[in-house]
């Protein structure tokens, strides 16, 4: 296993070939706490990093990285799929990680924190999802795109999405395909350990019903959906992210 001073970026080479960026700070004690960034997200936002302190500060341990094609890590996005960015999960995970895991997704790392749970067992004892897009590709991406849209990705095999922070990026045919495989929300998610949901009903992306699909398909009892009234997609502000510590501090300490 490989340790890093708090806040240092190292790389590691996963099983499949990826150069991966990563951050991690072994536990004092307690769990370590693992981040699953969103779609075209990576490790160096405001939740991560205040997340991180919070944790190193507790004594636990804390692990984020970036898939590939994201951030600091190597590869193109345009190359991406969900099959792709959850072997990365797991190869960031097996790699620089033992014992107990609290498992922290926003967006698509929702979707990334349940498939990598469900992968890793036992070792999971807890969750928190924020703005959790499971499914997305086919469920919320798929249906926005008009008709021309979906033609084009059909036969050309991509398209080009505006993005709100800069250059239009591409959208894959096998992306959306690759999705399908991986869908959860359509039958019981079987996993049963204490989950946090914490949801903005002002998300213009993940629509607060998704939330609600999501909580309906878990399998275990312990789940809780804290619905956000004014809350975005992004949840950064400083009470979204008081939230979010106090949320993942009560699973610590159960």
């Amino acid at each position: 296993m490989t340790g890093t001073f708090a806040g240092m970026t190292e790389y590691f080479t996963s099983p499949q070939g990826r150069r991966l960026a990563y951050r991690y700070t072994p536990p004092v004690h307690g769990p370590t706490f693992v981040w699953l960034s969103g779609f075209k997200s990576d490790m160096s936002g405001s939740k991560v990093t205040r997340l991180e302190a919070w944790a190193i500060g507790a004594g636990h341990g804390f692990l984020a990285f970036d898939y590939s094609g994201h951030g600091l890590s190597d590869g193109d996005f345009a190359d991406g799929t969900i099959s792709a960015w959850r072997e990365d999960a797991l190869a960031a995970i097996e790699a620089h990680t033992d014992g107990a895991l609290v498992l922290v997704g926003s967006s698509m790392g929702g979707w990334m924190a349940l498939l990598a749970a469900l992968a890793l067992e036992e070792r999971v004892k807890a969750m928190t999802l924020i703005a959790p897009a499971p499914d997305f590709t086919q469920k919320l991406m798929w249906p926005e795109f008009n008709a021309d849209q979906q033609a084009e990705i059909m036969d050309k095999g991509f398209t080009l999405r505006p993005s709100d922070y800069g250059e239009p990026y591409t959208i894959t045919r096998n992306l959306i395909e690759d999705g399908e495989k991986w869908s959860l929300l359509d039958g019981p998610i079987m996993v049963d350990f204490p989950i946090r949901v914490l949801q903005g009903m002002e998300d213009p992306d993940v629509p607060w019903q998704h939330a609600l699909k999501l909580v309906d398909a878990l399998g275990g009892g312990d789940v809780i959906l804290h619905l956000i009234k004014d809350g975005d997609h992004r949840l950064s502000r400083e009470e979204d992210i008081q939230r979010l510590i106090g949320v993942c501090g009560e699973l610590a300490s159960t």
